[in-house]
């Protein structure tokens, strides 16, 4: 495996590429203020931009360790922070990261999460050398199951009442692409 951190990545309408407080406001603004966007993610939810900066105090401090895999998802078009991608969990002894994923509201339906989830699937076998890339999903999250789909990830099973959210269990969905498979 390859520690060679987050590097910026182009795609047709996005660049991913590392976070910078200067994406406080649009992030504030585009997702980490949303109720719904954060709750389906998995996050609190941010009031103040204050409060997003200290979240990318976490975000930029781990820039520092080279085997950190965060983007900010960049619409070319606005420029704007419109969400986040990462493989949030990286196992090195078995050469493997899982990605996560967040597109703001009102750019939602466009196939941004899936263009960006495309490129992490690249980066992860291309240059981190990753010999598998997994992802999980809720199974209520219907988008982004569409997305897994679209992406070409196969189902390997679900973690029965995995998550609580609002007194309710809900599992967790797994999927995953091998580099021989891609």
């Amino acid at each position: 495996m390859n520690t060679c951190g987050t590097g910026v990545i182009g795609t047709e309408r996005l660049v991913l590429r590392p976070f910078e407080y200067d994406d406080a406001e649009s992030m504030m603004n585009n997702w980490a203020g949303d109720e719904h966007v954060q709750k389906m993610y998995g996050e609190p939810v941010y009031k103040t931009v204050e409060d997003v900066k200290g979240l990318l105090d976490k975000y930029i401090g781990g820039y520092k360790d080279g085997g950190y895999f965060r983007w900010a998802v960049i619409e070319k078009a606005s420029g704007e922070c419109i969400g986040q991608a990462a493989y949030f969990l990286v196992d090195k002894n078995n050469n493997f990261g899982e990605i996560e994923y967040c597109i703001g509201a009102a750019f939602q339906g466009k196939g941004y999460a899936t263009e960006a989830t495309k490129a992490l699937i690249g980066y992860g076998f291309n240059k981190i050398h990753f010999h598998k890339v997994q992802i999980c999903v809720r199974p209520s999250n219907v988008p982004s199951r569409k997305v897994i789909e679209k992406c070409g990830f196969t189902y390997e099973g679900t973690l029965r009442d995995y998550f609580l959210i609002d007194g309710k269990y809900e599992g967790r969905m797994y999927f995953s692409i091998l580099e021989d498979e891609r």
